[in-house]
């Protein structure tokens, strides 16, 4: 029997996110990484963090590598960091936090290295809302200079926002703030009970349908794209739309293809050197130096299962839009401590599979 040959991302991911410190100025109330002031004391040191870079111009794809937080900028290291993946010929993308620390100078600096795009995060149409989100008052202000610092220097913005039962009703008045600002992209995150973020609620299934429906709303009419971070199930709405659910460029400054999903062309590295599928998906695979990320990302039985759809349960496991699909495999895991079950928040029954509701 011939093997089959491999699929799109089972040698190499498209997005590699490398947590630089926990670090962080903020205290925002969804952090995955539950940031603190100061560095821990074994984050990953310069040298081994050049050598994590080395193993990302491994892949036979090399992919994005996103250099993320806590806040890049508290990183002392950080341009030697981006000087050197940048002489790779990596592609690397940003995510400072809107403090004092991310001010014009900086930005200019991160363009100045190379730095391809930047991600930065609006979580609320008013101060009140954001800074609530965010642990401090000023930094609604901040993301609003960092947005037009950005704009006058041509640095593409991947604007990020994590959508909870606060800031649902803020949908509409976000997207016509952003398409003042000539954003390439909104992410919108759906949260994932990890970090500080088990103590907020999540959207129910029918609400995030409902969410779908008004980001569908707003793509018809803004100048930016929109997707979705861990709700994949906004591609099969989209789909059901009539729409394309690759339109638009990401961070990583490709078209987002379909199907990816956590372990599946996605790839995290903790400060620590932890690997694992995503950083919402706190399931460790191994830890830089001592394993490569690269044979982990081809070999490891969780990476492998995780990009098979049909290892998929309950409804996900049933559902013809597995493949473009396939559910947020972080919470599935923080919901049910297993991350090829259902997606938990979807509202979606597969025809004929009525009888899987169970959950």
């Amino acid at each position: 029997m011939t093997p089959a040959s491999p699929g799109p991302f089972d040698l190499s991911p498209l997005m590699f996110y490398y947590e630089v410190t926990q670090a962080c100025d903020l205290v925002c109330q969804h952090c995955r990484a539950s940031a603190q002031e100061a560095a821990a004391p074994d984050e990953l040191s310069p040298r081994q963090s050049l050598a994590l870079i080395d193993e990302v111009a491994r892949f036979p794809s090399p992919p994005t590598i996103v250099l993320t937080g806590g806040d890049p900028l508290k990183r002392a290291d950080l341009f030697d960091l981006i000087a050197h993946a940048r002489g790779l010929g990596l592609r690397v993308a940003v995510t400072p936090s809107a403090t004092p620390l991310a001010d014009r100078g900086a930005l200019e600096r991160l363009k100045a290295a190379g730095v391809m795009a930047l991600g930065i995060s609006l979580d609320g149409a008013t101060a009140a809302t954001h800074d609530s989100f965010r642990g401090w008052e000023g930094s609604y202000a901040r993301t609003f200079e960092m947005l037009g610092h950005a704009r006058d220097l041509g640095l593409p913005v991947q604007v990020n926002t994590s959508i909870t039962a606060r800031n649902v009703g803020e949908i509409a008045a976000l997207a016509e703030q952003l398409d003042q600002w000539g954003v390439m992209m909104w992410s919108v995150f759906f949260l994932v009970p990890v970090g500080r973020g088990v103590d907020q609620p999540r959207l129910s299934a029918d609400e995030c349908e409902a969410v779908f429906a008004q980001l569908w709303e707003e793509t018809q009419r803004r100048s930016f794209a929109i997707k979705t971070t861990e709700a994949p199930h906004y591609r099969r709405y989209v789909l059901q739309q009539g729409g394309d659910p690759q339109a638009g460029r990401g961070a990583s400054g490709r078209r987002v293809p379909l199907g990816v999903r956590d372990g599946k062309g996605i790839m995290f590295v903790s400060q620590r050197g932890e690997i694992y599928p995503a950083g919402f998906l706190p399931l460790e695979c191994g830890r830089f130096p001592e394993v490569s990320p690269v044979e982990t990302y081809q070999t490891h039985p969780t990476f492998v299962a995780l990009r098979d759809a049909e290892q998929l349960k309950g409804r996900c496991g049933a559902c013809g839009y597995r493949e473009v699909c396939g559910g947020s495999r972080a919470r599935a895991y923080a919901v049910y401590g297993d991350p090829l079950e259902e997606e938990p928040d979807c509202a979606y029954v597969p025809v004929g599979e009525e009888a899987l509701v169970a959950h």
